[in-house]
């Protein structure tokens, strides 16, 4: 049988912080921070938040980290088939501001119909627009 082409879906989001990019990146920058802007449990399963480092996310999704500078990081999850990356990253915009930036990216080939590809970005849309705002709210919280 023949392989069917890749459709990478890209979404790109991001929120402006009215904090230093420092700031921001200590209080939603840890690679098990998630768990407070998703709102899923998270533990590492292997290293110590450095490239290399194994998250599992809410007792079932694994995720390697594969990129790292000091204000982002980039992981994969290597158990699926849709080649899923994303990249969490703050910019500074000044001394006071920055902008988080959370970029997603999966080969959405092999789901079944262009309504199922539909379904499948909004729900990610969706989810990583609700934890760009809680990762402002915390960064802003007192």
């Amino acid at each position: 049988g023949s392989a069917s082409a890749a459709q990478y879906a890209v979404v790109d989001l991001n929120i402006s912080v009215d904090r230093p990019a420092d700031v921001v990146w200590k209080k939603v920058g840890g690679y098990c921070d998630i768990a407070g802007w998703l709102k899923l449990s998270c533990v590492y399963t292997s290293g110590s938040g450095d490239v290399g480092t194994v998250r599992r996310l809410a007792d079932r999704i694994d995720e390697v980290m594969v990129g790292k500078t000091a204000h982002s990081y980039t992981y994969t999850q290597p158990g699926t088939t849709i080649l899923y990356h994303g990249t969490l990253q703050v910019v500074p915009e000044g001394k006071d501001h920055c902008k988080l930036l959370y970029n997603l990216i999966w080969d959405q080939a092999p789901l079944a119909n262009d309504e199922a590809k539909t379904k499948d970005r909004e729900q990610r849309t969706k989810s990583f627009t609700a934890a760009l705002a809680n990762m402002k709210a915390m960064a802003e919280a007192q």
